[in-house]
């Protein structure tokens, strides 16, 4: 039976080396799971799917639909309000969603029909009975979080998995018990986890038919216990896995015997900071610099890689700590680092701080990506902050710090670590001008950033009211 409706679900090109396709014709990664998650709750017998990722393949916008759907992160989601402009001027129907709508949703309705604030598992019903009946308006939000019981395996078929190196994404929880003030994690979800049964999970990478599995969770050591249970049933399955963990629980031998035998290749660890100051300033409380080195040691040891994040312009940076990070990452043996600038992106804690103190320069969505600076920095000018970024990125990455850093011992796998230095060498850098990487002063938005759940903390629910008012 023909489908009678068509549905193109879009991911705007975003300029990252991650999905950039730098070798080969091939991304790192691929940023459409989100997309693939949502696919899997249209009728597959109603609807044909057309989904497009921007940075690999141009954008057909002569292709006859019945609604076209785009998620955008803040930093590219400029790029997502230009698409959606091109398709509603042919009188096509557009709905967007991501987190940087569900923050600002008015500003989104300027280009799009309707805006998804939330998770989509709770709203597709009503979205796709509205598409039907030609009322598709507004704004679709979520009220309670899904519970990630009896979600449906994405679409993995849409994909163009030739296309990127990693591209198995499963997702085994919601959810983070931290409260970091420049992530979105607090306002957005809440500090609370929700977990997809088990027996879901292995169900989704049977599905798939990936070995090469990249677990999307916000922390996925976050409830030992449970992570404990989802190792164990990958054991015996012939999987290589990465994941996304926090450093306290990253130090548990249990933990780290199961993910090596059940198949971790890298881990990736938010350190953000060697200062103890720093970390205490932006809520990192689970981050104790002075073990960083013998973490690094440790998880070596089991055979896993490491993949360090460490971020600058913080509070009370001084110049000495672009010197004293690279220093101590080189000597550490880290086998990768992603350095970026603080980015106060809408909605966030530091968001609120720093409208609050006047304190953001540009609110150009296209600089809010970790690798420009939009605010006035606290401890450091603009100039030692861009040049101190850029210098421990090509520090860490020259031919020496390669050559003492390569797993010569056999302990982690030689070619996925070339492979990743290889793209973060490459690509790990947006721009190297000056004046394209410290942005402009504009405008202040039109509208005003509003968590989709408001903070727990009653002086974090203060600030976000405060700012609203003032603006």
């Amino acid at each position: 039976m023909a489908k009678s409706r068509r549905i193109h679900l879009i991911n705007p090109r975003a300029d990252t080396f991650a999905t950039r396709p730098l070798f080969f014709g091939k991304a790192l990664y691929s940023p459409v799971a989100g997309l693939l998650a949502v696919a899997a709750l249209i009728p597959e017998e109603e609807y044909e799917i057309i989904l497009t990722d921007e940075n690999i393949e141009p954008i057909d916008f002569d292709l006859k639909v019945d609604m076209v759907g785009i998620s955008a992160m803040t930093s590219y989601v400029n790029r997502g309000y230009e698409i959606a402009d091109a398709f509603r001027a042919q009188g096509i129907p557009v709905i967007m969603g991501g987190v940087h709508v569900s923050y600002l949703p008015e500003e989104a309705l300027k280009h799009a029909d309707a805006v998804v604030v939330g998770e989509a598992e709770l709203l597709m019903d009503k979205i796709l009975d509205d598409l039907r009946h030609h009322r598709l308006k507004g704004i679709y939000k979520a009220e309670t979080l899904h519970s990630m019981i009896g979600m449906p395996n994405p679409r993995q078929g849409l994909l163009k998995s030739n296309r990127y190196i990693n591209k198995g994404f499963v997702q085994t929880s919601r959810g983070c018990h931290h409260g970091c003030l420049f992530c979105a994690e607090p306002t957005m979800y809440g500090l609370r986890f929700r977990y997809r049964p088990v027996e879901d999970i292995i169900a989704e990478i049977e599905h798939i038919e990936e070995r090469v599995i990249l677990l999307n969770d916000a922390d996925f050591f976050g409830t030992p216990k449970r992570a404990m249970d989802v190792m164990k049933a990958f054991k015996g399955r012939g999987l290589q896995w990465q994941a996304a963990v926090n450093s306290r629980d990253a130090h548990d031998e249990r933990l780290l015997e199961l993910a090596a035998e059940s198949g971790c290749f890298m881990l990736s660890i938010g350190f953000e900071s060697i200062s103890k100051q720093t970390l205490r300033n932006v809520h990192k409380l689970q981050n104790n610099p002075d073990s960083y080195h013998e973490l690094v040691e440790k998880l070596h040891r089991y055979g896993i890689m490491v993949l360090g994040l460490f971020m600058y312009g913080f509070e009370g940076d001084e110049s000495s700590v672009f010197e004293e990070t690279l220093k101590f990452n080189i000597n550490a043996k880290f086998d990768m680092c992603g350095y970026s600038l603080l980015t106060p992106y809408p909605g966030t804690i530091t968001w609120f701080e720093m409208m609050r103190k006047k304190q953001l320069v540009s609110f150009d969505w296209d600089k809010y990506d970790q690798s420009h600076i939009v605010f006035k920095p606290g401890g450091l000018s603009a100039d030692q902050l861009y040049s101190g970024y850029l210098d421990t990125y090509d520090g860490f990455y020259t031919v020496s710090s390669m050559l003492r850093r390569f797993p010569w011992d056999g302990s982690r796998n030689r070619a996925n670590w070339t492979v990743y230095n290889a793209f973060f060498r490459k690509g790990g850098v947006v721009t190297r001008d000056y004046d394209l990487l410290v942005a402009k002063s504009t405008p202040e938005p039109e509208f005003a950033a509003m968590p989709p759940l408001m903070p727990q903390k009653a002086a974090w629910r203060e600030l976000v009211l405060g700012t609203r008012e003032v603006e």
